[in-house]
């Protein structure tokens, strides 16, 4: 086997971990999602077992990832990402990205009606940058009750108690990026005179 086979198949286990984390899944969840015994996830995710297409194409359905994603392949060369969008509690969610173990971007649409008047924030591991694109989105952040408009952008600690939803009774779409805790968006410019 080459190194790079090598490095794939080392790398699935932690791979598998993080995406059940991230997804706030247990093993009991995943199993029950899955047909997987817990038993053959858990040694799946310590490396103690050798992952067979017989597992990982539940598992891609599972994570509504494509099996090049969940193994994390190397690229072919092409590098267009073909988004599958999926819907999660009423939101449509189109992954921009494919990178589960660092930083995620997304798009992500909420349908118009009206907005939950009794919002339920939730905290998690991470860091999270949104921006508007259209609509007015209304984020909950702690104890503050924010309206962003298109163009405006928020970042904010996930451990904080967060939520989102419509500000107005029509779509509102916004650019989600989701990066591990400790992570921070930077922007660098050089300077070049003109």
């Amino acid at each position: 086997m080459s190194e790079e086979f090598e490095a794939v198949l080392g790398a699935i286990g932690p791979r598998l971990r993080e995406l059940r984390r991230r997804s706030g899944a247990t093993l009991a969840a995943l199993s029950e999602t899955t047909g997987i015994p817990v038993s053959t996830l858990s040694r799946l995710e310590s490396g103690h077992r050798k992952p067979g297409l017989e597992l990982l194409l539940p598992l891609a359905r599972a994570y509504q990832l494509p099996l090049d994603d969940l193994v994390g392949a190397p690229a072919s060369g092409d590098p267009r990402v073909y988004p599958r969008p999926f819907t999660r509690n009423g939101m449509t969610v189109v992954p921009l990205s494919r990178n589960p173990g660092g930083l995620q971007a997304f798009k992500q649409i909420l349908p118009a009606g009206p907005d939950d008047p009794d919002p339920d924030p939730r905290s998690h591991e991470g860091y999270h940058w949104l921006y508007v694109l259209s609509g007015r989105l209304r984020l909950v952040l702690g104890d503050r009750d924010i309206v962003l408009s298109v163009g405006e952008v928020a970042e904010f600690d996930t451990h904080l108690p967060h939520w989102f939803g419509n500000a107005e009774p029509r779509p509102v779409e916004f650019l989600s990026i989701l990066g591990p805790q400790g992570e921070r968006f930077h922007i660098r410019a050089r300077y070049r005179p003109s």
